[in-house]
């Protein structure tokens, strides 16, 4: 019951059945509507067969009656006497007569009782009464009703029709006549039985083709699991999932898997390379202090103490640019703050007083360029930004805040070499250097470009590089207005 291939077969079959015993109603209700509408017709026109014959004053012993078994035929008259019965009828219900036997004196040539007629002349044209006329069968649809008669011994279930007649004499009678409702009982139950015997088979083979045919389509997802299984229990993300050859939503979740473990592969290998740099990097600074304390331990007048400092700032920097790191990976997002772009340049630009070439800052006067955001890392792009271009720089640095389109472009040129053009994504990744030639001391650790650009994806911008008009590297950093931040 837990398994989908269960839930869907019961699902199914419960579905089925119901659709099944609704339409099976609906089929015997109409069947049974069909086979009686046959027998009323079967019974007026026998009904009216008899009643014309009446209506020409025909005695009750010449009536022409067919099939009498089939179709008994019940007279009564105006008070609802019984005055003629079909041979063999015993035993009728369901007309409303008062019996089944005869009246003794009654006769279609009779005359009747002068209670009977009416002096004012109402007879001879039909009066209101609604009676059909003298020597005519009423043309209005009969009255029809259920019961039962015993012809000849057998009691059986028949369909009667009313029909009234008046005789020359102006006597009005109602004749009965009946047809058979065997036939539509039988064929209903044969029907009915039919449908009882098939239901259960039916039943059973749509269940058993919605389990083949779900496990049939869930194998793909089974194979999806045990493969997953695997990865976890091996840890080999470079391990995919099958794909199925269909295009529909299992081929689908395929695809989405395995896009999930290429980018789940691509993270861990980011986060062990990460590490991996991260030791490289912390090794050399740690080592050095440690060699030049225990010198100082064994021979206290050869301490580097500028060197010893030096080192400790360099660890300083790359632990809190590893913490930066680890906070923007685990998805830290950056405050609401207004921050007006202008005066952070400006007042990150005053306090570097050690810088070896002088930054020119430009900014339009009057104008506000006010940005929302972290103003703390906003300040640690811009500076890291600063150093790189004091770095490569020969004897310009230039920072210009302007207006770009739905935002605020911040960009840092410098007039050293530049950066190829094939580097220019390279050099945004963790622990890149392209001065490999150079010292550590001098070229940083390879994390500033990459904490600028993180800094400024998580609020809503993009940090570039391209070819400055002086001829060295121009980074352009574009920030969203803080009211559309």
């Amino acid at each position: 019951m837990r398994s989908v291939r269960a839930r869907a077969a019961i699902g199914a079959t419960l579905v089925v059945a119901v659709a099944l015993v609704a339409a099976g109603f609906a089929v015997l209700s109409v069947l049974r509507t069909n086979l009686i509408d046959q027998a009323d017709l079967q019974a007026e026109v026998a009904a009216r067969e008899v009643a014309g014959q009446l209506a020409l004053d025909t005695a009750y012993a010449d009536l022409d009656l067919d099939d009498e078994e089939d179709h008994p035929v019940q007279v009564t008259d105006e008070e609802g006497r019984v005055v003629f019965v079909s041979q063999g009828l015993r035993a009728i219900s369901g007309t409303g007569s008062a019996g089944v036997s005869p009246v003794p004196s009654a006769s279609v040539g009779a005359t009747p009782s002068p209670g009977d007629d009416d002096d004012d002349g109402d007879d001879d044209d039909g009066g209101g009464s609604g009676r059909p006329e003298r020597g005519e069968v009423s043309s209005d649809d009969p009255d029809f009703s259920d019961g039962t008669a015993t012809v000849d011994g057998k009691q059986a279930d028949y369909r009667f029709a009313a029909v009234e007649a008046t005789t020359s004499a102006g006597i009005t009678l109602t004749v009965h006549a009946g047809a058979p409702l065997a036939a539509e009982q039988e064929a209903v139950n044969t029907v009915r039985g039919a449908m009882l015997t098939g239901l259960p088979l039916l039943l059973a083979v749509v269940a058993g083709v919605t389990w083949l045919v779900t496990r049939r389509a869930l194998r793909p997802v089974e194979g999806i699991r045990r493969e997953m299984a695997a990865i976890t229990a091996s840890e080999d993300l470079a391990r995919r999932v099958p794909e199925p050859d269909s295009r529909d939503e299992i081929a689908r979740l395929a695809r989405t898997t395995n896009e999930t473990l290429t980018v789940l592969e691509a993270s861990v290998e980011r986060q062990r390379r990460f590490v991996a740099d991260a030791s490289h990097e912390l090794r050399s600074p740690i080592a050095s202090l440690r060699t030049q304390l225990e010198v100082a331990e064994a021979h206290p007048e050869l301490l580097d103490l500028p060197g010893a400092v030096a080192d400790t700032v360099r660890l300083q920097v790359l632990a809190a640019d590893l913490l930066l790191l680890a906070r923007l990976d685990a998805g830290e997002k950056p405050g609401a703050a207004r921050i007006e772009a202008g005066a952070l340049v400006r007042e990150e630009v005053s306090q570097r007083t050690g810088d070896r070439i002088p930054v020119t800052v430009e900014v339009a006067e009057g104008a506000a360029y006010e940005v929302s955001g972290s103003r703390g890392q906003l300040v640690r792009v811009v500076g890291n930004l600063l150093d790189n271009a004091q770095r490569h720089a020969e004897n310009r640095i230039t920072v210009q805040v302007a207006a770009d389109g739905r935002g605020v472009c911040v960009e840092v040129r410098d007039d050293g070499a530049g950066v190829p053009e094939d580097e220019r994504e390279r050099i945004f990744e963790r622990f890149v250097r392209l001065d490999d030639a150079r010292s550590r001391d001098d070229g940083g650790a390879g994390l500033g470009l990459a904490i600028a650009r993180d800094v400024a994806a998580r609020h809503g911008g993009t940090l570039t590089v391209h070819r400055a008009p002086e001829g060295g590297a121009a980074f352009r950093l574009w920030l969203p207005y803080a009211a559309t931040a």
